[in-house]
């Protein structure tokens, strides 16, 4: 009897641990089937709620999946960047675009009308990794304040049009009474003047493809003294009363006969002989369609052709042609556009590092 009645609690206990056995094991599965990802992928319902239901597996539907085509990648779009976005008239605009999208020119629009045009060339970084293009304009002097809009065009078309602010600037005005010699030279128009100036255009309208100098303009002379200043309204008056207007291209610096003209930057000579307007005469090729003109020499010391640096002596200075007197008269054409030395001298003609972070690279 005692025995019986030991075993009676020890077999209460034994069976009471494998009810309890059975117990975890049930719990063990309902969780492994409530885990994320046991099975199936999860809704986009049920995630959303926080809830992870299990899902059947359909080979079809992953067969289909792997069988689409990659996403194409996304075209790249046209980079660009104008500086400064803000000039006045006369002041020259640098535009970067980037490389690969054929943009061949730029035109400064106002009005419906092309007030300026350049052509783009290649360009790199300062380290020559990263390639893009770029170019110069101008705004005119003859326009006021106002918002034209640069247009970049490819062969196809209109690739982007970008809004420029121009601010507002005042021009002095001049008036000069010309010496019977000089008013010769004024009304001449014999073939020998008429041959001359289309030479000078065809010169100033040739654009290349080199880039010889892309930094800042030095003055092409020591002195400060300044006779005539850029963009100046001038008014002529001829011996016989009669009058003609011009606006002044470029600076004249009033300087003693002889002394040394320095070249405001490296480049090519393109044009270096005598001139019955300009008499003595020399101009250097920096970029394409960039120009630095130096007339009235006495002397002139390079050759069309001739490769030069920064700072080389050109001639000396004089008061050849249409001259009132010893001066240098200093210009700057962008793609035929009259250009204030001056705004050239402020900053680099292509700042590679600056075009570069405008556009993101």
């Amino acid at each position: 009897m005692a025995i019986c009645e030991g075993f009676v609690p020890r077999l209460r206990r034994a069976l009471g641990l494998l009810v309890f056995l059975f117990a975890l094991a049930a719990m063990g599965c309902s969780a492994a089937l409530d885990y994320p990802g046991a099975l199936g992928v999860a809704a986009p319902g049920a995630q959303a709620a926080g809830l992870h239901e299990p899902q059947p597996y359909e080979p079809e539907a992953a067969e289909a999946y792997e069988a689409m085509p990659p996403a194409e990648p996304e075209p790249p779009r046209l980079r660009y960047a104008v500086m400064p976005d803000n000039p006045r008239p006369g002041y020259p605009v640098t535009i970067g675009v980037s490389a690969g999208f054929g943009v061949e020119t730029a035109s400064l629009m106002l009005g419906g009308r092309r007030i300026a045009r350049g052509s783009f060339f290649p360009a790199y970084s300062d380290d020559g990794s990263q390639p893009f293009k770029a170019t110069l304009l101008t705004v005119p002097t003859t326009i006021g304040a106002g918002q034209p809009v640069i247009v970049l065009e490819t062969s196809e078309g209109v690739a982007a049009e970008i809004p420029l602010a121009v601010a507002a600037r005042q021009f002095h005005s001049e008036t000069i009474a010309l010496t019977p010699a000089l008013t010769g030279i004024q009304t001449d128009m014999s073939p020998q003047r008429v041959a001359e100036s289309q030479h000078l255009w065809a010169v100033l309208g040739r654009v290349g493809t080199e880039a010889y100098f892309t930094g800042s303009f030095v003055r092409p002379v020591q002195s400060t003294r300044r006779t005539s200043i850029f963009g100046a309204r001038r008014v002529f008056v001829n011996q016989d009363g009669s009058r003609s207007t011009s606006i002044h291209a470029g600076i004249d610096y009033g300087i003693p006969t002889g002394t040394p003209v320095f070249a405001s930057g490296g480049g090519r000579v393109v044009l270096a002989r005598d001139r019955i307007v300009s008499g003595k005469s020399v101009i250097i090729e920096h970029l394409p369609g960039v120009f630095s003109i130096y007339y009235h020499l006495d002397a002139i010391g390079v050759r069309e052709g001739d490769m030069i640096e920064t700072g080389a002596v050109l001639g000396l200075s004089g008061n050849t042609g249409f001259s009132t007197g010893p001066h240098l008269h200093w210009e700057v054409r962008v793609f035929g556009e009259n250009t204030d030395p001056d705004a050239i001298v402020a900053r680099p003609l292509l700042d590679r590092s600056a075009i570069l972070g405008i556009m993101g690279y």
